[in-house]
């Protein structure tokens, strides 16, 4: 089971492993193929759909055996190895794709497993299209992510494991992307050059982006920018008008920020910074507060404006 639950095993034998009685159900639903069913009472394999177990190994243990083996603080006397799923093969709930927007979430060097399953539910929530995971990220399907996402893998699709070069292959025509790491210093840097955004707190302001090394940080990022060596990003509010065109979000890691490439596909797509503010002096807010605060917003953009589609029309 130790072997079962490492990401090595994941990658090199294309399984996963899932628990508990309704997160086996979702996973059934939306089509994923399962392998074993370890279980403590046969109630809990009756429960699921007879024509989903064929060619499944079943074998009964000891629920003992399962709570040694349960990363669940209640076990729940099942568990199960899935083969990894595929996004293109799966079947999603027709809400779901009844609800989709053209928002998508990039994460972006993230590293903790309970922030990225709260993202993925924040995800599915709002109803984006996709979510993409850049190499560096944890992985999605690691037992911790699956239990903070409660589901949410099950109902938007997931590409994991992807180089920054592939990342414009899945994003749709004209799509713009929006950065919006836990790293305050280049927006400052900008904003002191620009006098932009002056009056507004910042999302972080502690820690460098992570493709410099320099002590003097913010005299750096004024130079760098100067010198054209970042990209030239335009830094908006996160409640300006960011969803005219189909929109990619940008979330990263809350210790190393946001990657170069993420910025240059920014400004390569026409998209910007977008840019939470906060009192002053308070603390960063979290990856996934972040993500949600950016993610709803966008779905009260995408609201606002078809129903003043829908009144300007009835004029008609």
């Amino acid at each position: 089971m130790t072997v079962v639950k490492s990401r090595q095993f994941r990658e090199k034998q294309g399984k996963i492993l899932l628990e508990g009685r309704r997160l086996i159900a979702d996973a059934l639903k939306a089509g994923a193929v399962p392998r074993v069913f370890f279980f403590s009472r046969l109630d809990y394999i009756k429960e699921l759909p007879i024509e989903k177990l064929k060619g499944v190994s079943l074998i009964k243990v000891k629920f003992e055996d399962i709570k040694d083996w349960s990363d669940l603080v209640t076990p729940q006397g099942i568990m199960g190895i899935f083969a990894k799923p595929d996004h293109v093969k799966m079947t999603y709930p027709e809400t779901q794709l009844l609800h989709a927007l053209p928002i998508l979430l990039i994460c972006d060097n993230l590293r903790d497993p309970g922030n990225l399953g709260t993202i993925l539910r924040s995800a599915a929530g709002v109803g984006c299209s996709k979510v993409l995971l850049t190499k560096g990220c944890v992985d999605a399907w690691e037992p911790k992510v699956l239990r903070a996402g409660m589901g949410a893998h099950f109902q938007v699709p997931i590409i994991n494991n992807l180089d920054w070069e592939a990342v414009p292959n899945y994003l749709p025509n004209d799509t713009r992307v929006y950065v919006a790491d836990n790293c305050g210093l280049y927006t400052q840097a900008q904003a002191q050059m620009s006098n932009k955004a002056s009056d507004y707190g910042w999302v972080c302001d502690r820690r460098p982006l992570k493709f410099h090394k320099y002590e003097e940080e913010e005299e750096y990022l004024e130079s760098a920018a100067n010198k054209g060596w970042l990209p030239e990003l335009e830094v908006q509010s996160y409640d300006s008008d960011w969803t005219e065109a189909p929109a990619a979000v940008v979330i990263g890691g809350e210790t190393s920020g946001v990657s170069l490439e993420s910025l240059q596909l920014a400004e390569s797509t026409g998209g910007g910074r977008l840019l939470i503010p906060i009192v002053p002096g308070v603390d960063s807010l979290n990856s996934a507060m972040a993500a949600s605060i950016l993610l709803f917003e966008g779905r009260r953009q995408l609201r606002v404006r078809a129903e003043h589609l829908s009144r300007d029309g009835s004029y008609h």
